[in-house]
């Protein structure tokens, strides 16, 4: 016996089953199109970012490098200039002790029948002290014959002088010393000075 289908019913059926809606290829390709996308401006945003921060990293990186570098031969300038002059106390102690020993020298020089033998050990540690200023690169000013320094001499008075131009240094009252090429003392000196004659001559 046959069921006959009620119409009523498949008049109601029929709408619902028409709103139903299937979701076809193209609509999820075109949605995995756009995640993508999504996807990829992100990346491109996050890659730009990171591109930007090693730049900064890397010119701090620089700048720090830079500065340790002028740190390091600031230092090293400042190390050699200590050691070069570390000694300079020291030395100023020294130099009135060989003060003392060329003036037993002139002395005994002039008494040489009485002190030869003094003469002789003022002399010899004369000489050992030079060789100890020289192993420190302490040097004696050059002055006695020379013209007038005021860089490296201090004159203590004038003397006529006929044989040698005026402003001459003619007597070397005491020695005067270098120290790597700066002045550790001044020679204290005698300066020529013209003949009164010749003064008289030259107001004329």
């Amino acid at each position: 016996m046959s069921k006959k289908k009620n119409p009523e019913v498949e008049e109601l059926q029929t709408p619902l089953e028409s709103e139903v809606v299937e979701e076809t290829p193209q609509d999820e390709d075109a949605l995995a199109q756009d995640e993508a996308s999504d996807a990829l401006e992100t990346l491109k945003a996050e890659l730009a970012e990171t591109r930007n921060e090693v730049e900064q990293q890397k010119e701090n990186y620089l700048r720090t490098r830079a500065e340790m570098e002028n740190f390091r031969r600031r230092m090293q300038r400042e190390k050699e200039e200590l050691s070069k002059f570390a000694n300079e106390s020291i030395l100023r102690e020294i130099l009135p002790v060989i003060d003392n020993l060329e003036r037993a020298v002139s002395h005994a020089k002039e008494n040489e029948a009485d002190a030869s033998s003094l003469l002789d050990g003022v002399e010899m540690t004369l000489s050992q002290f030079q060789k100890v200023l020289e192993k420190f690169n302490v040097i004696p000013v050059d002055a006695h014959g020379k013209p007038f320094d005021p860089a490296c001499h201090e004159a203590m008075g004038q003397q006529e002088n006929a044989d040698c131009e005026p402003n001459t240094v003619v007597q070397v009252l005491q020695s005067g010393y270098m120290l790597n090429d700066r002045l550790l003392r001044p020679a204290l000196v005698m300066v020529s000075k013209a003949a009164a004659s010749h003064e008289a001559e030259a107001d004329k």
